[in-house]
């Protein structure tokens, strides 16, 4: 399989963020949750789904 350039960079992107917390996943998500409330304005969100109905067998 080829090198895909924009997978490569995702990755890149992706290290350079965990190093940034040391690989901690709770500092990460809090500073995402920062992140969040500073830029509402860019969030997208979607109202909830109706429940599925499910048939009985």
């Amino acid at each position: 399989m080829r090198d895909d350039p924009i997978v490569e960079e995702v990755r890149r992107i992706r290290e350079e963020y965990a190093r940034q917390f040391g690989y901690d996943l709770r500092a990460m998500a809090e500073n995402l949750r920062i992140r969040e409330r500073e830029h509402r304005d860019r969030l997208v969100t979607f109202p909830p789904k109706p429940p599925r109905r499910r048939d009985s067998a």
